[in-house]
């Protein structure tokens, strides 16, 4: 038997009670600003808490003069807030010591826990529950900026078992919690050393005593150096795809981040400047992203806009070598000095061109490139791999998170109530489903 089992047995063998949220936390004090005169708070806004690792990132230092009219909830070390305007971007964290007394938003539900009869980690794993934010996306108001009460909040009721029970399971819970913090950290690194490994290789690879101009690459082409069309395109339902350049990043081309779809007729008009084919290398060279370059390795039809420059090598030319050319420090480095930057970076096609890089005989260029290829495969697959371990180490978590706190499959737990009729068809079933397995 477990140290839960056998907490439960003596403790509360016949369930835990169901109390809602306003049952087991305290009032929340407002800051009379009219009043205050002392030093300056920290404001803890909604766009404070990351939405990831739910915690807060940053906040800004306010007075009675430059608090803005939502700054007015005085927050305590371990409360809860819950980011109650479109709440279903989770936006909920714990209040850590150092912004003990400091100001949060009213845009916050603020939790606080009447340690008489509830752990504040006992309430912050039962808000991150599937359960919870069921409930949430039920009693929100509103379509296009949705919103939830507090009274809503506080509405949700959940197990709560004495101290001791509480106790024990948030431990399982909060070590399970820094393993998979742990785990990530751990991944995150392996592919950071990688990349780094990977553009160290890069760039000494991509060195030489002679330089030229890029354009001494594309004059041997068959066509230059050039771009997607600049008038806008009507997008339509279904037809040829269309990118931009938000379809291009990690050296690759995303159709998934299209713009949208063209018409035949448009595509044949695009075609007469450009008409894209499987190994061009796309640059970006306006906007947000100038610099970021992809590779075509894909005969499906498709055409880009203008924000894309696009080049093709010959036989005399590696794409593979041109592709990872574009990407190293020293065309990087030239990006940044040659783009305009006035509200957004701007690369004109002339200073594309003009960049100054190597440009070794094409048996070189292909070990380069070959070289480069094997790193780039590797980073791929750590890229892909992290964040599917990372999600499945999320899964597990959530899996025993909801397990541990409803005790929907011990067996053990009878409520005493359910804050839905959703709850409570979903437990009958679990226990149908068990009855059927014995």
């Amino acid at each position: 038997m477990s140290k839960i089992d056998e907490l439960i047995e003596r403790l509360c063998p016949d369930g835990a009670e169901f109390l809602t949220l306003q049952e087991c936390t305290q009032k929340v004090k407002n800051i009379k600003w009219k009043s205050y005169s002392g030093n300056d708070k920290k404001y803890i806004d909604l766009s404070s808490v990351d939405r990831n690792l739910h915690c807060i990132m940053e906040t800004q230092n306010i007075n009675s003069d430059s608090a803005p009219s939502r700054a007015q909830q005085i927050v305590q070390t371990d409360d809860i807030l819950l980011g109650t305007t479109r709440p279903m971007l989770k936006r909920y964290c714990m209040i850590p010591e150092k912004y003990d007394n400091e100001i949060c938003s009213t845009g916050f539900c603020v939790l606080r826990a009447n340690t008489e009869i509830v752990l504040p980690r006992w309430i912050y794993h039962n808000i991150s529950t599937t359960d919870f934010f069921a409930y949430v996306e039920q009693n929100q108001k509103g379509t296009s900026y949705p919103a939830i009460s507090d009274a809503s909040v506080k509405a949700f009721s959940f197990p709560v078992p004495p101290l001791e029970v509480q106790c024990e399971i948030v431990h399982i819970l909060d070590s399970f919690t820094l393993l998979t913090a742990e785990l990530t950290a751990e991944l995150t690194a392996e592919l950071t050393a990688r990349k780094k490994q990977y553009e160290f290789y890069r760039d000494k690879l991509l060195t030489g005593e002679k330089m030229y101009p890029v354009g001494r690459i594309i004059d041997m082409l068959s066509q230059p150096i050039t771009d997607g069309p600049h008038s806008t395109p009507k997008l339509v339902e279904e037809g040829i795809p269309f990118l931009s350049a938000e379809s291009v990043y990690d050296g690759r081309i995303h159709f998934e981040k299209k713009r949208g779809y063209i018409t035949d007729e448009f595509d044949i008009e695009c075609c007469k400047k450009y008409k894209p084919q499987k190994n061009d290398v796309f640059m970006v060279k306006s906007g947000s992203t100038t610099g970021k370059v992809g590779f075509v390795d894909t005969d499906e039809r498709f055409n880009i806009w203008s924000p894309l420059a696009a080049m093709r090598t010959n036989e005399n030319n590696s794409a593979r070598f041109l592709f990872h050319l574009l990407q190293s420090e020293k065309i990087q480095k030239q990006v940044r000095a040659k783009a305009s930057h006035g509200s957004q970076p701007n690369l004109s096609m002339r200073a594309l061109e003009q960049f100054e890089v190597p440009i070794p005989p094409l048996e070189i260029q292909s070990k380069i490139a070959t070289v480069l290829d094997n790193f780039d495969a590797i980073c791929a697959d750590l890229n892909i791999g992290l964040p599917a371990e990372i999600e499945a180490r999320q899964k597990q978590y959530e899996y025993y998170r909801d397990l541990l706190l409803t005790f929907a499959e011990t067996g053990n737990m009878l409520a005493t109530d359910r804050q839905t009729d959703r709850q409570t068809d979903r437990q009958t079933d679990r226990q149908t489903d068990r009855t059927e397995r014995n």
